[in-house]
């Protein structure tokens, strides 16, 4: 077997030494190839050409660093292997709550309660699926649906997945995702005179599926063993509005974030808001996403939403970001024909 490498001879941005990060010791600069003996002209100029491609990325990288990372095989694996997961979570919830739609309320407030027992002080609770023993308390009065909807569906994920079963506290929190997606393609279809194809339309053009990246990104939490002490969820059909302030402000959240998940603190998202609008710190921005639910795309709504939902549901959370990967076949190369 011979070694050829392949060193550009274009100019590069980068010092051809390794990144000490790096799991490849190869140099920045030089490309590797070995290939069998009797390999032909073509198969070493396509190399050739991938080692000017890479230079090519690396010196044009806005990244303000020295070194590149480099994307590991293992890596883009389990990237794929995750993303192909959540697809498949994502298909078993949509349907779940397609045929459950009274309970897509519910499943807001499932995930807002299961979030809000983060303590800043002493760094516990959080998104961390402890709301399936907390159930029977006043405060999650009427989840009790929402939660079985959500066992129902780890059973179903649970008996496709490939790396293990899905955790609760990752599932509530996509649960509450998909619930949301219903919510912005309802409105999308009502803005259509309830056509649904129309709708389905302006949603994919208009909406804000684009801004989930962050969100997807945190799959990996861990279940708590134990239910989170009482007393850190609100009852938010009793308490006040400036007791709610309170509560979003211990979670490091002001107005803006209590008014953009209005739908998550009551079944009745009007009159959630009419609450809210009491208090003058809160009252302009339930009127702003009101007024942006109004226009076509209520960009300002959803965007703010997908934000505030993305940093409440990893409170207090280390994310494991290899979670739910596998092991796959390895590939014999030998038997490959060129």
């Amino acid at each position: 077997m011979g070694l050829v490498s392949f060193l550009s001879t274009l100019p590069t941005l980068l010092p051809n030494t390794p990144s000490p990060s790096s799991r490849c010791p190869i140099p920045y600069g030089v490309i590797s190839c070995k290939i069998e003996d009797g390999v032909g002209r073509r198969e070493v100029l396509k190399c050739f050409g991938a080692a000017i491609s890479l230079e090519l990325v690396a010196s044009s990288s806005p990244i303000p660093s020295p070194f590149v990372e480099v994307a590991n095989a293992a890596d883009l694996i389990q990237r794929r292997q995750r993303s192909d997961f959540q697809s498949s979570i994502k298909t078993t919830l949509y349907t779940a709550l397609k045929a459950n739609p009274e309970l897509i309320s519910p499943v807001l407030t499932l995930a807002l309660n299961d979030a809000v027992t983060y303590d800043k002080a002493t760094k516990t609770g959080g998104p961390n699926g402890s709301i399936r023993a907390e159930i029977s308390r006043p405060e999650n009065s009427g989840l009790a649906a929402a939660l079985s909807l959500v066992e129902e569906a780890k059973k179903e994920i649970d008996s496709y997945s490939k790396g293990g079963p899905i955790s609760y506290s990752d599932l509530i929190q996509l649960a509450a995702q998909s619930a949301l997606k219903a919510t912005f393609l309802a409105s999308a279809i009502r803005k259509c005179g309830g056509n649904e194809e129309k709708g389905n339309l302006l949603y994919s053009a208009y909406g804000s599926s684009g801004q989930w990246g962050l969100f997807d990104r945190q799959f990996g939490r861990s279940d708590a063993q134990e239910p989170d002490p009482e007393g850190r969820v609100p009852d938010w059909s009793k308490v006040s509005v400036q007791e709610m302030k309170d509560k979003y402000t211990a979670l490091g959240f002001g107005p803006r974030q209590l008014a953009v998940m209005s739908a998550f603190l009551g079944p009745d998202q009007l009159a959630t808001e009419a609450k809210l609008a009491t208090d003058p710190d809160v009252a302009k921005w339930v009127e702003k996403y009101q007024r942006s639910r109004e226009t076509v795309s209520q960009t300002d709504y959803e965007v703010d939403l997908i934000t505030t939902l993305t940093k409440m549901s990893c409170l207090g959370q280390n994310i494991n970001y290899e979670a739910y990967s596998y092991a796959v076949p390895k590939l014999d190369f030998s038997k490959l024909k060129l």
